[in-house]
């Protein structure tokens, strides 16, 4: 398994921690949230931020949210929905199934990215695994950008396996 992907499942785990406990893993910064990659100047993504760190993400200008994780992942916020509301941020969820990423899925992605005009978007899900590999075939698909580059950032977070795999290599 690559060095990257274990990285980020350490980190997530580590999501967890600061979930169900008192103690604290993540930064308040945009670099501090788990699992940060921009990618532009527009399009920035991670694994899962917290109410504080939405706060960070609104107050860096950016204006839509695009969860790709279902709401029961295991450290996903109870009311994502209703905390960014009450921020001013608009919330785009299109909750994948880790075990199965399918084609609507990705044209549900590639409809809210068009969709989205100038605004800043964030894009999140529980560890960027889903975000990376979905982000990763944008660029290569609908941007026709090198796919080299847009393999770089891709392997920065994981190597994707199994479904993900295959997944990517439609691209």
């Amino acid at each position: 398994m690559a060095l990257s992907t274990i990285k980020t499942i350490k980190g997530f785990l580590l999501t967890m921690v600061e979930k169900y406990t008192p103690l604290k893993t993540s930064k308040d910064s945009l670099e501090g949230i788990y699992n940060y990659l921009p990618i532009s100047k527009s399009i920035s993504t991670s694994g899962q931020p917290t109410e504080k760190q939405f706060q960070l993400i609104r107050d860096a200008g950016y204006q839509a949210i695009i969860n790709l994780a279902p709401h029961n992942v295991e450290n996903a916020l109870p009311d994502e929905g209703g905390v960014l509301e009450s921020l001013g941020l608009r919330y785009i969820h299109i909750p994948v199934d880790f075990k199965n990423p399918t084609s609507e899925d990705f044209q549900a992605f590639t409809h809210a990215l068009k969709s989205r005009g100038v605004e800043k978007v964030w894009i999140h899900c529980a560890a960027n695994m889903r975000v990376s590999a979905f982000i990763y075939r944008y660029r290569v698909e609908v941007l026709k950008e090198r796919e080299s580059d847009a393999k770089q950032d891709l392997e920065k977070i994981w190597q994707p396996f199994g479904v993900w795999k295959d997944f990517v290599s439609k691209a």
